[in-house]
């Protein structure tokens, strides 16, 4: 176990580590309890500071979603009639058995993991913190009034806007597979709110990178969509010139940034092709800023690699570097049958070639020149935090 460079100036961080040990009993909250003792194991609580969060109360809830939405969500486990006979309500605020299923302690749990995103938040508001890690949250799908993805509310959006009542302009960063629009859609048009994605090429409504804001938040929403099969190399040659480019025009004050796991190799569901070593690699340029970093989970398919993956960017946090000699202590299942931190990568053919990537970073740098370049002042025109939630839901309706 090897340190990894501070940062330029050399220093190290303060890390609080959100852990929330009766999070539910669901997919997810099997990742953080797995995810848990795979940091254990690894002896990394003695770098950090594990603090247990507050349950959000309902009025979080409702700095972004419609108090008819979180109304809902508060009983919906009373409403549901059986499984084959769910109450009519659900298809309209879009809970099904697939992606948004409803189950015992539902709003409980929704309390829980976006109670981590704003605790971490708020420590790095009070400056006790550099780096808040909230590895249950991430929920970047959920809308104001309807589940998305395996999310109910949207503790990304709910993080950011704590943020924004000290610092002035976030940054806010997407490695995971699937386009977050519905935090897009939050600050679209907005310059206090910078968001930028890397996710797959789908067929969401939004994520397409001619889609980069409106108004005041024109070129201030970027998007880097991507095809299958994305490898370390490729993905490096894009991430660091963006990153970079978008630190020394917008020159943050905070970052979030969601290191969504299914845009590993071997994911369920997610088909890019990223090595544990390389979708770390993405926290440790963004560390080596030292700008404030409130780290989220998002969502990953295959056990495993999600405690992998969050157990080895924990690492990179407080500054620790877990080789690829270094012997897994934990023996769960899911980590058979090598019981190794690091994967290899699949043999699948990367479908971004040179050209495309190329073709990205221009575009995308060139909407990033288009920044106003004014780091010293406030930006002009910036919206009190409530009108941030107003203009997203006013924009939702018109639509």
């Amino acid at each position: 176990m090897a340190s990894l460079a501070s940062g330029p100036d050399g220093t190290k961080r303060r890390v609080s580590y959100f852990y929330e040990p009766y999070i539910g009993d669901g997919m997810e909250s099997q990742q953080i309890r797995t995810t848990h003792k795979l940091i254990r194991s690894y002896y990394l609580p003695r770098y950090m500071d594990i603090i247990r969060p507050r349950a959000a109360q309902p009025s979080d809830f409702t700095e972004f979603h419609s108090p008819e939405y979180i109304s809902f969500l508060s009983s919906v486990t009373r409403r549901l009639k059986s499984a084959t006979d769910p109450h009519p309500s659900f298809k309209r605020f879009n809970l099904d058995a697939w992606d948004t299923p409803v189950f015992i302690g539902l709003f409980e749990y929704c309390r829980l993991y976006a109670g981590g995103s704003i605790c971490a938040a708020e420590k790095l508001n009070r400056h006790e913190a550099d780096i808040a890690i909230n590895w249950s949250g991430g929920m970047h799908r959920a809308k104001i009034d309807k589940a998305c993805g395996f999310g109910y509310v949207n503790d990304v959006v709910l993080g950011i806007l704590e943020l924004l009542k000290v610092f002035k302009r976030v940054l806010y960063i997407d490695i995971g597979y699937h386009h977050g629009e519905a935090v897009q859609e939050a600050f679209h048009k907005t310059d206090r709110v910078m968001t930028l994605s890397f996710h797959n090429s789908g067929d969401q409504r939004r994520g397409d990178i001619t889609d980069y804001g409106v108004g005041k938040g024109e070129y201030y929403s970027l998007n880097a969509p991507l095809k299958n099969g994305l490898d370390d190399a490729s993905f490096t040659t894009l991430f660091v010139p963006i990153i970079g480019k978008a630190m020394e025009v917008y020159q943050p004050e905070a970052i979030v940034l969601l290191c969504g796991p299914d845009s590993l190799s071997g994911d369920a569901l997610g088909k890019f092709n990223l090595s544990v070593k390389g979708h770390g690699a993405c926290l440790g340029y963004i560390r080596s800023f030292n700008v404030p970093l409130m780290l989220l989970g998002g969502q990953g398919h295959t056990l495993g690699n999600v405690a992998r993956c969050w157990c080895y960017e924990t690492g990179v946090a407080v500054g620790k570097e877990f080789n690829d000699d270094c012997p897994m202590i934990a023996d769960d299942d899911c980590f058979a049958p090598d019981y190794k931190l690091h994967i290899e990568p699949n043999h699948m053919e990367n479908l971004n070639t040179d050209g495309d990537i190329e073709k990205i970073k221009k575009t995308l740098l060139k909407q990033l020149s288009q920044v106003i370049h004014a780091p010293s002042v406030q930006f002009q025109d910036t919206p009190p935090i409530s009108q941030v939630t107003e203009e997203a839901e006013e924009d939702m309706e018109t639509r």
